[in-house]
């Protein structure tokens, strides 16, 4: 049994999965990095999330010390016992113990936050050998202070109204409104805007309880139903380790006269959080991260030796992410970092990236740092989002967020150690957003690279989906407005008639007229001049092609996601060579898909990993290609017939990549249920074959142009 089955999308996989058991009740917990000396322990909460409420510091805390999480009872894959007395303060103590005792971890340094700092308090009064130190967030821990809102409203009775806190009360959730009260809750427990995934985590959890188990455990804790409820104030003075609580002014949970009172009381340091709720944890993760390690760190002391090196002595150095989800990124990358060498030859550039990029930059003898080690991979959790030929873009970045807040930590800790004059972000969203969100951790020139600007909703993901895009353009425009400073420049990849003539969304700016005010325009990077290709002819002769025959080739991308296109193309083979014998046909799978794993016809060859893919796009006569922007556009400058088939509800592909080929006059568009049918997606290939096409010519010198955008900033 454990824990919560590892999956693309978490920050960090378990060492150790488990479960301890005290009389009778089951404990499922998971052990991070179970050789390290020191153990932090993410206490549980409430039975109303279980530990993946952690998934933002697991990764992160993982990679410097020991760490475990485990479900409290009463929640996520633990035991869920009957009855208040189940569920006391005493009772979940114990559990803590008892997973100490099950991972063999003489002393841990405590985490905890909401109600699981009583918890930590009978543990660390009463067996104070146990604990190293006691990180308290946003503390409900049952102290004799006001909540002047909810105070006079009796859980455990039958009330008139369910209006406000009323909701927090036994009969309602027993009577049908849990749900509502779950909503409610949540939306108070992230006071903060632009709350929409965090406050959507918690209620979907809320939902793996019953509403019977809350009440339980609701009542144990208040000493309701026959439990008894041990008073904290005397235990929180026996408290001999060290102690930080920390608290949001803006928690309408609970208020930070708690924290206060508690640090008080175990003569611990007291953080106020301006303008936090009580979920700084996930709403402000990068803030409680260094924390808590800060924490730690005080406890445990590491001697370190460091160098340092007068400025004026050292040479120029930039960090440069390129984004994992596909290869077009780095091939731009890699030619603007080209042409910038070209215009400071002094520079030395670092990157600091992750697979497929790196087979990009490797082949381009580029200096990966070995931090790149740590990253989390991006792909692989887009793959596992994506069904056959269909990936929600918007909501896989979205369920991303534990690797942004991963990876934007290991970036954090390099640029602090780093002396980096300058970073490049291309499309690094994690980098982006952090650094708007902390603005202090800012400390070198930043530019900012895409090649699309606005979150889009798809027509059928109705109402909901254009709220929360709207909601997440609403906050990239706030952020922008307030800390301009962040990034040193905005850099546009194309020209302005190549963005979207949408409305970021109802009472916001237009996507191109902002766009515009806020950016740069370097035109379109395809990091090859296609007047200076050469060798296609005897590519061509390598592929088995002969001087009378023409070649199709096929082609999906750095990720995996496109393998069900691979498929149905080789599965027309037959169908279009009858129409169109001269066709032949060469199949390349990207990094990410097994080329062995997918059939050949006669007249077609697999290919696996093909650097330079431009060289092979150069050798054809006409392409079958997902909607990604990279691929379509070198196509577009290389004056090549093409079929594009866009990812399902992909925004960026069916949106505003469409919108860029529209201008360009090029490629032709087949929907995916469309290539369902084997004769019309035969047909089109056929098609597209034999048209003669003369696109919109695309700029040969975006590389260059991006380049002297960003040597001003070292």
């Amino acid at each position: 049994m454990g824990n919560h089955p590892s999956r693309p999308s978490q920050s960090a996989d378990p060492d150790v999965v488990g479960v301890a058991v005290r009389d009778g009740v089951e404990l499922a917990y998971e052990v991070y990095n179970q050789e390290h000396p020191v153990t932090v322990v993410l206490v549980p909460t409430w039975a109303i999330v279980h530990s993946r409420f952690w998934k933002a510091q697991i990764g992160f805390l993982a990679r410097h010390y020991r760490v475990i999480t485990f479900d409290g009872r009463g929640s996520g894959l633990s035991s869920r016992p009957e009855g208040a007395q189940a569920y006391t303060d005493r009772q979940y103590a114990d559990d803590i113990l008892a997973v100490l005792d099950a991972t063999a971890t003489p002393s841990a340094v405590l985490v905890v936050e909401s109600c699981g700092a009583s918890w930590a308090v009978h543990v660390a009064s009463g067996n104070p050998e146990r604990v190293v130190g006691l990180f308290a967030i946003a503390p409900s821990c049952g102290l004799p202070v006001p909540t002047p809102d909810r105070d006079h409203v009796p859980w455990d009775e039958r009330l008139d109204s369910t209006q406000g806190w009323a909701k927090y009360n036994k009969h309602y959730w027993l009577g049908g409104g849990y749900d509502d009260f779950v909503e409610f809750f949540f939306a108070k427990m992230f006071s903060e805007p632009h709350s929409t995934k965090q406050i959507e985590d918690c209620i979907g959890w809320a939902h793996e309880i019953s509403p019977q188990t809350l009440s339980d455990t609701t009542a144990g804790r208040l000493g309701c139903e026959g439990a008894f409820c041990a008073p904290i104030a005397p235990l929180a003075r026996q408290v001999t380790c060290p102690v930080v609580v920390v608290h949001g002014t803006d928690d309408r949970i609970r208020p930070h006269a708690i924290a206060e009172m508690l640090a008080e009381l175990t003569r611990g340091e007291l953080v106020l959080l301006e303008g936090v709720g009580h979920g700084p944890s996930a709403r402000d993760p990068v803030k409680i991260n260094h924390l808590i390690k800060a924490f730690v760190d005080r406890l445990f002391p590491v001697p370190t030796r460091r160098t340092w090196v007068r400025a004026l002595r050292r040479p120029p150095r930039a960090l440069y992410l390129s984004s994992p989800i596909g290869l077009g990124h780095a091939q731009r990358d890699v030619a603007v970092a080209a042409e910038l060498r070209a215009r400071r030859p002094e520079l030395e550039i670092d990157w600091l990236a992750q697979n497929p990029v790196t087979k990009v930059l490797a082949q381009h003898g580029e200096r990966l740092h070995p931090a790149s080690a740590w990253l989390r991979n991006e792909s692989g959790h887009i793959e596992h989002e994506a069904g056959e030929h269909d990936l929600h873009a918007f909501q896989a970045i979205r369920r991303m967020d534990e690797i942004l807040v991963h990876n934007f930590m290991v970036f954090d800790e390099v640029v602090a150690d780093g002396d980096y004059d300058l970073v490049i972000g291309d499309e690094a969203w994690d980098v982006d957003y952090f650094l708007h969100e902390n603005p202090e951790l800012k400390r070198f020139s930043f530019a900012w690279m895409t090649d699309f600007v606005g979150w889009l909703p798809m027509p059928d993901g109705g109402p909901r989906e254009a709220a929360l895009t709207a909601d997440y353009n609403a906050e990239m425009i706030e952020q922008r407005a307030r800390f301009a400073r962040v990034r040193d420049r905005s850099v546009f990849v194309g020209d302005p008639d190549d963005i979207v003539e949408d409305d970021f969304g109802p009472g916001l700016p237009s996507i191109r007229t902002w766009t515009q005010e806020n950016f740069d325009f370097a035109g379109y990077v395809t990091g090859f001049d296609p007047a200076e290709l050469e060798g296609t002819e005897r590519l061509r002769a390598e592929l088995g092609v002969g001087p009378q025959e023409k070649l199709c080739l096929v082609t999906v991308g750095g990720s995996g996601v496109g393998t069900s296109l691979l498929r149905r193309v080789m599965d027309v083979v037959p169908l279009v060579r009858q129409l169109a014998p001269e066709l032949k046909f060469a199949f390349v799978t990207g990094p990410r898909i097994d080329p062995g794993s997918l059939p050949a016809w006669e007249g077609s060859t697999v290919l696996g990993y093909v650097p330079d893919l431009f060289r092979h796009l150069a050798a054809c006569d006409v392409a079958v290609v997902q909607g990604g922007l990279t691929t379509t556009m070198e196509l577009t400058a290389l004056n090549k017939p093409f079929v594009y088939v866009p990812l399902r509800h992909h925004f960026e592909q069916n949106l505003h990549v469409r919108k860029r080929l529209d201008r360009y006059e090029a490629g032709r568009h087949l929907a995916y249920e469309d290539a369902l049918d084997p004769d019309a997606l035969a047909e089109a290939i056929v098609k597209e074959a034999s048209r003669d096409v003369r696109y919109r010519p695309v700029a040969t010198d975006g590389a260059a142009r991006a380049a002297a955008m960003l040597a001003d900033l070292v």
